[in-house]
């Protein structure tokens, strides 16, 4: 009994070389005709299909990748799976790449530089086709890994001018900052950020609230709430109760994304407060249920099917070597205004 037979009985897996027992062929004849190469006869085609069929034979792609230096598996890391933002992305991004026949492998960092390290060390060992990864700000060690494995990588979300880099998103700065003009053009002065998890794009977009304050001269870094807690209704509204008990002055709260901005509304509903004309409420993302809300939300409309469809036709192109027209790719945002603002 050979010792790939054994390991096989032992973990309950079967295996190639069960397969290529049962239909009486070679190892490596099995391998080529359960891949279709043209070297191998009709018959033995057929009869190594019925045997693999037979026994319920599931070929290993990570054994396969490191066999053939070749992989027909997509890594894509992302933060969370619990916010729609990334979900309508990866839906997007399964698309695209299932019909070019490749498997996605997802991975999920919780925003922890750690955890984005041990992932990548762990997928690229076994020679992903291609990678996506969100946002640009990365540590060194994650920059060296993905450089040194010559695996093609898209950045998601946002955009970048180095030509190293291939990226698809938005200035989430200019978006940060258009809905905040778009408040002082209703005339409020008094206008609040309340943030949540703080990752890079929750700041660039609060850059982008600072700059427009800054040049309408009404700046108030007391105004802005920066709360390392993960994004999500309760926290909104908790927010928003605690800034009208410290600053009853506030006439506009910009919240960094749209579950918080809707747990502010309800909190606005169930304390009183008239939305907007006491107080104006904006969001970020235009998630589902913004525009059911009451009254409907204001907010940046990002384009996260488009993310997801031009991230993955770049790497496409990556991968079969093909030449890519543009290395960063801005797909734009709307500012979707409601009667909340």
């Amino acid at each position: 009994m050979s010792t790939s037979s054994r390991k096989s009985r032992a973990s309950g897996r079967v295996t190639l070389d069960d397969v290529a027992l049962s239909a009486g062929v070679s190892r490596i004849t099995a391998s080529r005709a359960l891949r279709g190469e043209r070297s191998v006869g009709a018959d033995l085609v057929a009869r190594v299909a019925a045997a693999a069929a037979a026994l319920g034979y599931v070929p290993d792609p990570a054994a396969r990748a490191l066999a053939s230096a070749r992989s027909h598996t997509v890594v894509v890391l992302i933060p969370l799976l619990s916010n729609n933002l990334f979900v309508d992305l990866l839906e997007a991004v399964q698309r695209a790449l299932h019909a070019a026949r490749y498997q996605v492998l997802i991975g999920v960092t919780h925003y922890e530089a750690e955890e984005e390290e041990a992932l990548l060390a762990s997928y690229l060992a076994y020679r992903p086709a291609g990678l996506l990864v969100t946002g640009l700000d990365r540590t060194a060690r994650c920059r060296d890994m993905i450089a040194r494995s010559g695996v093609p990588c898209v950045h998601l979300m946002e955009t970048s001018n180095d030509p190293a880099l291939y990226c698809v998103g938005f200035s989430q700065v200019d978006a940060g900052r258009c809905m905040t003009d778009h408040l002082l053009q209703t005339g409020r002065r008094r206008i609040a950020f309340a943030a949540a998890q703080l990752d890079p794009r929750v700041m660039q977009r609060l850059a982008g609230y600072r700059e427009a304050l800054l040049a309408a001269g009404c700046y108030d870094p007391a105004l802005e709430w920066q709360s390392v807690q993960p994004s999500s209704l309760a926290l909104g509204g908790q927010m928003l109760e605690q800034y009208m008990a410290r600053h009853p002055d506030v006439d506009a709260i910009f919240f960094c994304n749209d579950d918080l901005a809707q747990g502010g509304l309800l909190t606005a509903l169930r304390l009183g407060i008239q939305v907007p004309s006491q107080l104006a409420i904006a969001g970020f993302n235009d998630l589902a249920g913004s525009d059911q809300m009451w009254p409907p939300l204001t907010t940046i409309r990002t384009p996260r099917v488009e993310i997801g469809d031009s991230a993955a036709t770049m790497l496409l192109q990556l991968m079969r070597g093909e030449m890519v027209e543009a290395h960063s790719v801005d797909v734009g945002w709307q500012l979707v205004q409601r009667q909340s603002t």
